[in-house]
């Protein structure tokens, strides 16, 4: 199973965004802190400009969230980052003649759709603050 770092990579890139805003915001000093390389950063960037997280302007190096970070919430950076927004998927390919393979996907679905409504529950109820404040409190533990 692959397993997608896009929700944590933008977590990430707000949240660096928010700590270093008087630093160095290029894509290469946050490539540099995800440990990944600047183009992912810029596609990760677009995404949270189009999804209304972060402002961008041309020329210049200097993004910054279009919110306070106590009203972003974790469903609104998922949402401006993820296209299939469905956590689970069933398998569409299965056997209508067997028992379980012609119902399996209905009863899945039913599940998966009730997982998902409690997962998005949950994530709105996490602020990027909180994200921040943890990330700030391990630091000084350090």
């Amino acid at each position: 199973m692959k397993y997608s770092h896009k929700l944590s990579d933008a977590v990430h890139v707000l949240s660096y965004v928010e700590i270093y805003k008087d630093g160095d915001l290029s894509s290469n000093a946050i490539a540099d802190s995800i440990e990944s390389n600047p183009s992912l950063v810029r596609r990760l960037m677009s995404s949270l400009v189009q999804g209304g997280l972060l402002e961008t302007r041309p020329g210049s190096v200097s993004p910054k969230l279009t919110w306070p970070t106590n009203q972003i919430t974790l469903l609104d950076i998922y949402n401006a980052i993820e296209i299939d927004h469905n956590f689970l998927h069933v398998d569409e390919k299965t056997n209508p003649a067997c028992v379980v393979g012609g119902n399996i996907q209905d009863a899945l679905n039913d599940v998966y759709a009730k997982v998902q409504q409690d997962a998005e529950a949950s994530m709105q109820q996490v602020k990027l603050s909180s994200i921040i404040d943890d990330i700030l409190i391990r630091n000084a533990n350090k």
